[in-house]
């Protein structure tokens, strides 16, 4: 199979995911730096790990950012949901050392 020279409309819209995705993970590493923070104030508190009513707060708000933003709000409940549910262990973590 022969080699072709690379598409450049291609190679655009990869580098640009490129850059998204380096984005996403520098957006995720100081979220959970602060949240880091949260747990460690939460066990230094004696609070509790997770708080369902803000969870869920967050959700709704979230979904319907969303839908603002022409994302299925399902995928994004499912992204927030499995980043809440990190933070949420990483806060027990905290609280049983």
């Amino acid at each position: 199979m022969s080699q072709s020279a690379p598409d450049p409309v291609l190679s655009g819209y990869r580098a640009s995911i490129d850059n998204i995705d380096a984005a996403l993970i520098h957006m995720l590493a100081e979220r959970f730096r602060i949240t880091k923070a949260v747990g460690a104030y939460k066990a230094a508190n004696a609070l509790p790990a997770s708080d369902p009513g803000r969870e869920e707060r967050q959700i709704a708000r979230l979904r319907k950012v969303a839908e603002d933003a022409q994302l299925d709000p399902d995928f994004g409940e499912k992204f927030l949901r499995f980043i809440i549910d990190e933070v949420i262990r990483h806060h027990e973590q905290a609280a049983s050392k």
